[in-house]
């Protein structure tokens, strides 16, 4: 039987760097065209970094999925495990102290981010501003209220800005000012998405570092701290940070 085959774009509204997409919202989108073979949890392999407004084709398959552009393989989409150990909820008063401290505001490698970036116009990405959590090494907090995005206020948010919201927060359980990393794996499962308007807490652990690859949890709460979504993810540090945006995934540790 052929793959069946679907072609997608992008819009350049939902770039990570400047001139390719958000590890996190593409790897939803891609997550979700493959749900019907892969499962509700999906591990994406980001090959390299995803164009913007450019047509992409998406081919299903059976143990996994693929998507190309011309003839590069951008990413693949396998069957994944639930993540099984989240970081735990941090109440809404300790995630605004802990983005009072977002060191984004002084300086970041994608300012124009769709999640987190800070050179943004209002209210045009997520707005994350993940900082530390007093008492927890390694791990940051950020509130996030969604705005309404793609359907009535107060409709559910589309899972593919919930993997976005899961995605960035990682990056600042590190260093990005002085070791830029991209996501290049994340594996996510969403049980419930938050609706519009609903204020919900983002929370991210580092976890174990290889070279340069970084593991890392992370988890969406609402503010009574129910569990809406978590995620694993590995982010490769840049080979040249500056400069190189290249993506490779490298040895797997999600």
């Amino acid at each position: 039987m052929l793959a069946e085959r679907q072609e997608l774009r992008i819009p350049a509204r939902y770039n990570g760097p400047p001139d390719s997409g958000h590890g996190g919202y593409v790897s939803g989108r891609f997550a979700a065209l493959a749900a019907a073979h892969q499962g509700a949890t999906a591990t994406v392999t980001l090959a390299e970094p995803v164009p913007l407004e450019e047509p992409l084709a998406f081919r299903s398959g059976t143990r996994r999925s693929t998507v190309t552009h011309g003839t590069r393989l951008i990413a693949t989409v396998a069957p994944g495990r639930t993540p099984a150990d989240p970081p735990p909820a941090v109440d809404p008063a300790t995630a605004r102290r802990a983005s009072a401290r977002f060191t984004g505001r002084a300086g970041h490698p994608f300012p124009t981010c769709f999640a987190c970036g800070d050179g943004r116009p209002d209210r045009d990405g997520l707005g994350l501003t993940p900082g530390p959590v007093d008492g927890l090494p390694g791990t940051v907090a950020t509130p996030w209220t969604p705005a309404d995005e793609e359907g009535a206020d107060g409709g559910p948010v589309p899972a593919e800005l919930v993997w976005s919201a899961l995605d960035c927060p990682g990056g600042w359980t590190d260093d990005p000012l002085s070791r830029p990393r991209l996501l290049s794996r994340m594996t996510a499962v969403v049980l419930r998405p938050p609706r519009a308007g609903e204020p919900c807490v983002v929370v991210a652990r580092r976890g174990a570092a290889d070279g340069r690859l970084l593991r890392v949890d992370s988890a969406l709460y609402t503010a009574a701290a129910e569990l809406l979504a978590s995620a694993t993810a590995t982010w490769t540090a840049l080979a040249r940070p500056g400069t190189d945006v290249s993506n490779p995934p490298g040895k797997d540790t999600a």
